[in-house]
């Protein structure tokens, strides 16, 4: 069965007698404190629960306490936890340390977005020798591990293939990183992308400050879905509209396609979820590696500063070393530069269609309306940079692409977020929020660790260079660490809280 099927047969199972009773195992699952990302877990409990296991989800944003209490007043024989953004990553940690401090032997499951074997190997398991720490890849899989992790013999092959594995990972780690060809911060600063700003061809946006778009139509919104990552949710995985035809995809991803659309359907006509977004523009300027943003264009009152991280291994030595504030001109050299920036919510209405969805125990909706709603907000992310580089900032006004160029982002600019491989630091979207009022505008929260609720939600900067493009900053050393702590004004001990995982120490 694919996996859409079996999510539909969960249905069926909770309204028996028999789903009452499961006889394969009790997993207590959480998606860890800070963190609202929650579809991976409903999709791996509905498979876990059609497979005869007892699911107590405890919800998203869960202590390191409720879920080792929960766990022991259950009796559990597993616990799985799962999250999207970074630092969901040291949370995993804190609750595999507090697991062997408190004496747990049981197996620990993590899976997530961010997730990867690796930082399961190298941070997660050492931490939590008690008991066994697996990383699940998908869903499908989940089942089987589980099965063999209540099977006395299986058990104990899969302890046995598991540790070997993390060992191989750990040590091919080690060897990755003594291999990397660092420079110190100073050094990556001479190697910083170049630009003759005489020549540059700034374009001054049509307005300073902020545009709020509240109740945006999602028909138009709708047009500009890229429906790819939709299919990989379903762990049918191909790029669309081919996977519509592959020999063996077909059927089920057009099974899954005209479920979507039947429901954004619905979701359109009734009014049920509601689109807002919030676009502002600011004058700018780079100073070293961080962007400050004025209150007007004299430029006298510096009104926010983007601290910005930049690239410390050297791929091959005529390679910059990026930084987002090598796309933005420097104060010194006198020319007038700006920014923009941006967040867009389709998820105002999600929490109460899902919760009709669950009242009639109907996983598979449930899931897709989640899965739509997060296609709905990154396709309104991709509609409103359209709308920037095309009238409000301007700068690309006789743009004329197709919807594939759109998708792979051939066009001028880039959006970058907090959060992600170039801007890893999750906290600059406190900033991102304050210029744009974005709660106010939006209806979009920050969580203590700044993920975003409503979860389809979307915010970044807008940059305008010819030549700007994604990168990731990758792995940052300690002198680096210690320069941007001095600069944001924070202690070394915050910064490496929140860069845990690009941390080269």
């Amino acid at each position: 069965m694919f996996l859409p099927q079996v999510i539909k047969s969960a249905r069926v199972m909770k309204k028996s007698a028999a789903y009452s009773t499961p006889g394969a195992g009790t997993i207590v699952m959480a998606t860890v404190k800070g963190d609202v990302h929650d579809i991976g877990k409903d999709i791996v409990g509905a498979v876990l629960a059609c497979h005869g296991f007892k699911i107590i989800d405890l919800g998203v944003m869960v202590p390191c306490e409720k879920i080792l209490q929960e766990a022991k007043q259950n009796n559990a024989d597993m616990i799985g936890l799962s999250g999207l953004i970074t630092p969901s990553l040291d949370e995993m940690v804190h609750v595999a340390s507090e697991l062997q401090r408190q004496g747990f032997s049981l197996p620990l499951l993590i899976g997530g977005a961010t997730t990867s074997p690796a930082h399961t190997a190298v941070k997660i398991e050492p931490v939590y020798k008690n008991g066994l720490v697996i990383h699940g890849q998908d869903a499908s899989g989940c089942a089987a591990v589980c099965r063999s992790l209540m099977d006395p013999e299986l058990k104990q092959d899969l302890i046995n293939k598991v540790r070997k594995e993390f060992e191989e990972l750990r040590q091919e780690h080690l060897s990755r990183r003594s291999s990397q060809s660092f420079v110190p911060i100073k050094k990556a600063r001479e190697k910083a992308f170049m630009t003759d700003w005489e020549q540059a061809g700034i374009t001054k946006p049509s307005f300073l400050g902020i545009k709020v778009f509240q109740n945006f139509d999602l028909t138009l919104i709708r047009k500009r879905i890229d429906w790819s990552p939709f299919f990989i949710t379903w762990e049918l995985k191909g790029k669309f509209p081919q996977i519509l035809k592959d020999p063996v995809l077909n059927a089920e991803a057009s099974r899954v396609y005209h479920d979507a659309n039947a429901l954004l359907d619905e979701i359109i006509n009734k009014k049920l979820l509601k689109a807002n977004a919030v676009v502002g523009f600011f004058p700018a300027n780079s100073v070293g590696d961080d962007i400050e943003l004025y209150s007007d264009d004299d430029r006298q009152n510096v009104a926010a500063i983007f601290y910005n991280l930049r690239q410390q291994i050297i791929v091959w030595e005529d390679h910059p070393l990026l930084s987002h504030a090598d796309y933005v001109a420097p104060r010194s050299s006198g020319v007038k530069d700006y920014i923009g920036a941006f967040a867009v919510s389709t998820g105002i209405g999600l929490d109460e269609l899902v919760k009709n969805f669950k009242a009639d125990h109907d996983d598979y909706k449930c899931i897709m309306a989640k899965a739509v709603a997060d296609r709905l907000a990154e396709a309104f992310a991709e509609l409103m940079h359209e709308k920037v580089r095309k009238e409000l900032w301007g700068y690309a006004p006789q743009e004329d692409l197709t919807d594939e160029q759109i998708i792979l982002g051939h066009y001028r600019g880039i959006r970058p977020a907090p959060g992600y491989p170039a801007y890893p630091d999750h906290t600059e979207k406190a900033t991102l929020f304050k210029i744009l009022d974005a709660t106010k505008n939006t209806g979009i929260n920050l969580t203590e660790t700044f993920a975003m609720f409503p979860t389809a939600a979307v915010s970044g900067l807008y940059f305008a260079h010819p030549q700007s493009k994604y990168f990731a900053i990758n792995t940052i050393d300690q002198d680096q660490i210690t320069d941007y702590a001095k600069r944001k004004k924070i202690s070394v001990q915050e910064a490496e809280k929140w860069l845990g995982s690009n941390l080269r120490y």
